[in-house]
């Protein structure tokens, strides 16, 4: 990437809904707000998955580092508070029919990869004393509701076993058995994913590692430019001269003009349903809390969670291309529409159940499926573009970027480095015309499922 001495944002974080997930919660402790100017040797520029564990493992590495950590609004309540959940140790490339990689070997090093990011959250809950609530292993199901999807989670099945992996195949009544829903014709267990509370885990995080680093929210970085031998990191409030600058905002990577036309920023969307009473929980049956992923990559994951927000289901489906990265509000209208029907599909014996949450999450996708990850010029590094699978891929690139900083051995950071650049993208109109259509085109073919 070109160097300059000069990097002003073209945007700031804009987000579509609430972050359901954060407000479910109580009101959470205020962190402080850059006020004053000050000195870091390493300044992250983002506070989710990738910003935090970034920030958490240079401390672990080097507790003597002055490091300092950026999040644009409030913990939780940009985009990793926004995702579904589901931190995955396996395989789980999105433009696949069934999940599977590139190949065996390569589908042993993401699963490796993936398990260290998930030792990585487990090490937080343990530092955290965060309950099952927030950090669950409980496994997910790829749920199937047609023919194809039962062949999606056969030939998935089969593949898993040529890895050594376990998995068991569901029939139509012990789905129904676990979920309360009658929708679902087939599903497959696999036991090594993690469940989280996104907005619960990020917080207190956040709030850990405000002993340990320098921690600010509601505190945009504008812009950086050159300052000497190092950095000066702009924010409303406040200056930061800083030897390196971490990058690990996801696409806003693009507002500063890194890796122009090569990310894809896609926004899905979600809804989540008021708490349910006595009445409805013992109408809907199942069990208390379980994931279930779509055995069509494109189609709709749905979770039930308990806990001291209460019972509730999340329904996330439905994608926008949005290079802006602030979508239309009609795609989340049209979301909404899909959403309901898909709720009453599932579950017909809940029709008194409204939505209480509507929210959109903007993903970071490049064409090739590479990270946008490494050093982009002396003292400037990036974490982004995870495609599509932040709280493993976040963590993943935050751990490896620290590492990568100080000289580490790290096979993460070797991981990342050795994938190639994300290839450009069409011209704009083009791009934006023909995904979209192609994103609606793969939610109607994925169908019931």
């Amino acid at each position: 990437m070109t160097g300059q001495h000069q990097r002003t944002a073209a945007r700031l974080p804009r987000h579509c809904g609430p972050a359901a997930w954060n407000a479910i919660l109580p009101d959470q402790p205020a962190l402080p707000v850059l006020d004053h100017d000050l000195s870091a040797d390493v300044t992250i520029i983002g506070g989710g998955f990738a910003g935090l564990s970034a920030a958490r493992r240079l401390h672990q590495l080097d507790p003597t580092l002055r490091v300092a950590l950026l999040e644009a609004g409030r913990f939780a309540d940009s985009s990793a508070g926004r995702n579904s959940g589901f931190m995955i140790d396996l395989p789980h490339d999105l433009s696949s029919d069934n999940y599977a990689g590139d190949g065996l070997d390569s589908d042993r090093a993401t699963i490796g990869l993936n398990r260290r990011a998930i030792a990585f959250a487990r090490d937080v809950a343990r530092d955290c004393a965060l309950t099952s609530e927030i950090v669950d292993p409980s496994g997910k199901i790829n749920a199937a509701a047609t023919p194809a999807g039962d062949r999606h989670n056969r030939d998935y099945a089969a593949h898993l076993d040529r890895l050594g992996e376990p998995s068991t195949l569901l029939d139509a009544a012990e789905m129904r058995a676990i979920t309360g829903s009658a929708h679902y014709t087939s599903g497959l267990f696999t036991p090594g994913t993690v469940m989280l509370q996104p907005a619960s885990y990020i917080r207190a995080l956040s709030q850990h590692l405000a002993g340990q680093v320098m921690v600010f929210e509601r505190s945009p970085a504008t812009g950086f430019q050159r300052q000497g031998t190092g950095w000066q990191v702009q924010t409303p409030g406040g200056r930061i001269a800083t030897g390196h600058i971490v990058l690990a905002n996801n696409g806003h990577l693009e507002s500063f003009g890194y890796y122009q036309r090569r990310l894809m920023h896609i926004c899905l969307y979600a809804s989540m349903t008021t708490a349910l009473s006595d009445d409805q929980i013992r109408r809907l049956g199942g069990q208390s809390r379980w994931g279930v992923t779509p055995a069509d990559p494109m189609g709709t994951s749905v979770r039930r969670i308990s806990g001291s927000y209460g019972t509730r289901i999340l329904i996330r489906t439905c994608g926008s291309f949005s290079p802006t990265l602030d979508p239309h509000p009609h795609f989340m209208r049209h979301a909404a529409r899909v959403h309901d029907r898909k709720f009453a599909e599932r579950f017909p014996q809940l029709g008194d159940v409204g939505m209480e949450h509507r929210w959109g999450g903007m993903l970071c996708l490049s064409r090739n499926g590479s990270a946008a990850f490494g050093p982009l010029e002396p003292g400037v590094l990036t974490a982004c573009c995870q495609n599509g699978l932040g709280t493993a891929r976040g963590t993943l690139q935050g751990m490896g970027i620290a590492e990568h900083l100080l000289g580490v051995p790290s096979p993460i950071a070797d991981h990342f480095l050795a994938q190639p650049q994300p290839p450009r993208l069409p011209p704009a109109p083009i791009a934006s015309l023909g995904a979209n259509a192609y994103l609606r085109w793969k939610e109607w073919r994925s169908g019931r499922e």
